[in-house]
Order: C-alpha cells, then sequence, then structure tokens
C-alpha cells in the first residue's frame, strides 16, 4: 500500500507477461510447429513495428487543414 493507503500503480501493458506466455506456449509446442510458430511471431512483431513507424511518421508530420471547395449557389 502507499503511504495514502491506495494499492501501489501498475502499468496498464506489461510486455513482460505478454512475452513470458508467449515463450511458455512456444516451448510447449511440438519441435515440428515450434519453428512455424517462431516464423509467425516474428512477422507479427514485424508487422507491429511497421505500424508503430507508420504512426511515428504522421505524429511527425504537420496538421494539414482540410481543404475546402466554395460552391457557389444560385
Amino acid at each position: 500500500m502507499n503511504e495514502d493507503g491506495r494499492p501501489p500503480r501498475t502499468p496498464l501493458f506489461d510486455l513482460s507477461l505478454i512475452v513470458y506466455v508467449l515463450e511458455a506456449a512456444r516451448h510447449a509446442l511440438p519441435p515440428e510447429l515450434r519453428s512455424r510458430a517462431t516464423e509467425a511471431l516474428r512477422d507479427l512483431l514485424r508487422a507491429l513495428r511497421d505500424l508503430i513507424d507508420w504512426y511515428l511518421e504522421r505524429l511527425d508530420q504537420p496538421q494539414r487543414k482540410p481543404q475546402v471547395e466554395e460552391i457557389p449557389l444560385e
């Protein structure tokens, strides 16, 4: 408990737990499936890295104002 009586704050996203579960699951697989699971995990991590890179590039770009086209009313 903290000084104010509340439990300590924990991170919302604990990567170490996810890694532990993935490693345990991978080691539980038969050897013939282990290499395929490793490849699938590698592909998933590459896709996640690409998604993070794309999002970071988007954050670095200045905000664009939407283009508004004037339409004459008659």
